[in-house]
């Protein structure tokens, strides 16, 4: 195979490296921008699937959450909320886990 300078270099090829329309799409556009009333969908267990196979039957090993990342980031203003905000729910998991045990008990 010729290397990419080659064909870019042909003239049948040059207007590919100068037309916008074939440029890669910058990392900070490619994610669509999710403010916080969407940020329970990052750690809901309702959008949580765990896949075992892909669409062509192969054997894969990731859940939708890791699809979720991929495709959406949350605002900028909301992403630093997302990571205490995280640290707080697990907190409050954890006591209502406690809570339920001590009902259970008496």
């Amino acid at each position: 195979m010729s290397s990419q300078e080659e064909i870019l270099s042909d003239g049948r090829f040059s207007c590919v490296a100068r037309d916008p329309r074939f440029w890669e799409m910058p990392e900070k556009e490619r994610k669509v921008k999710i403010d916080k009333r969407f940020r329970a969908m990052f750690h809901d267990k309702k959008f949580k699937l765990r896949y075992t196979v892909d669409k062509r039957g192969r054997p894969v090993n990731y859940t939708s959450t890791e699809n979720l990342r991929k495709f959406y980031a949350l605002s900028e203003s909301d992403s630093d909320l997302s990571g205490s905000d995280s640290k707080e729910l697990t907190v409050k998991k954890k006591k209502k886990k406690k809570a339920k045990g001590k009902e259970e008990a008496d």
